[in-house]
């Protein structure tokens, strides 16, 4: 897989980036990579790079999350340390962005020193089965509110058509005209597709540059819903 220095990872809630970047971030230290990942989104409370931070330590990650993460505090502040992500340019840096324009505000102070160095990947993570993204349009629509309000332009897509724990290898592959779509309409290549590990063992060889991921344990459990969501035909 082709990797730039920094990599940045944003899409709307629930579209699974938190995941993403903590999978993505252990695999960089996998490959023998200094690696660090940074946790920019300080609007949602619910799912933080944090919750990994055992696991990342573990890898020999290093971590870097607002100040008061998995608290009761309402808006949490990022540390000055996050810097050294755009400053250190022997480490492969992993960052976590807000879910809209409101959690994408955060970048915008790193902006112009990714823009000068000018080796990032910035991803937008799009699930089709999430509501505010079933269409192409809509999640064009997502990708210019988070490029206004960082401004930093994407790069690339990621294939994160899922749906939790229902999600299945036609899951993903169904949502494979909606990437193509999203494609057309931005001009941006599909980079890579994610899926839980055990889903894409069943997609190797029919999906090219897959991640496969262990799905990340969540400081708060959400309540979950009676039966899995329904999801609602793609491009309707």
């Amino acid at each position: 897989m082709n990797h730039k220095r920094i990599t940045l990872f944003a899409g709307h809630y629930g579209s699974g980036k938190t995941n993403i970047a903590v999978n993505y971030a252990l695999l960089l230290s996998q490959e023998g990579k200094r690696t660090a990942i940074a946790d920019l989104d300080i609007v949602n409370p619910y799912f933080r790079t944090k919750d990994s931070a055992a696991e990342l330590a573990a890898a020999g990650v290093d971590l870097i999350s607002p100040q008061f993460a998995n608290s009761n505090v309402d808006l949490p502040a990022l540390p000055a340390e996050a810097y050294r992500l755009v400053e250190d340019k022997t480490l492969f840096a992993v960052m976590d962005i807000g879910g809209d324009d409101r959690g994408a505000y955060a970048l915008g102070r790193y902006t112009p020193f990714i823009l000068e160095e000018d080796n990032y990947r910035m991803a937008f993570v799009a699930n089709p089965y999430r509501p505010l993204t079933r269409t192409p349009e809509e999640a064009l629509a997502v990708m210019r509110e988070i490029e206004a309000a960082g401004g930093l332009p994407f790069t690339a897509i990621v294939n994160n058509a899922n749906l939790a724990h229902e999600t299945t290898p036609e899951t993903v592959l169904e949502a494979l005209p909606y990437m193509e779509e999203l494609g057309r309409l931005c001009g941006l290549p599909v980079w890579m597709t994610c899926a839980e590990a055990s889903v894409a063992a069943e997609l190797e060889g029919r999906v090219p540059h897959l991640l496969p991921m262990k799905l990340q344990e969540k400081y708060f459990d959400l309540p979950e819903q009676k039966g899995p969501p329904k999801p609602r035909p793609l491009f309707g």
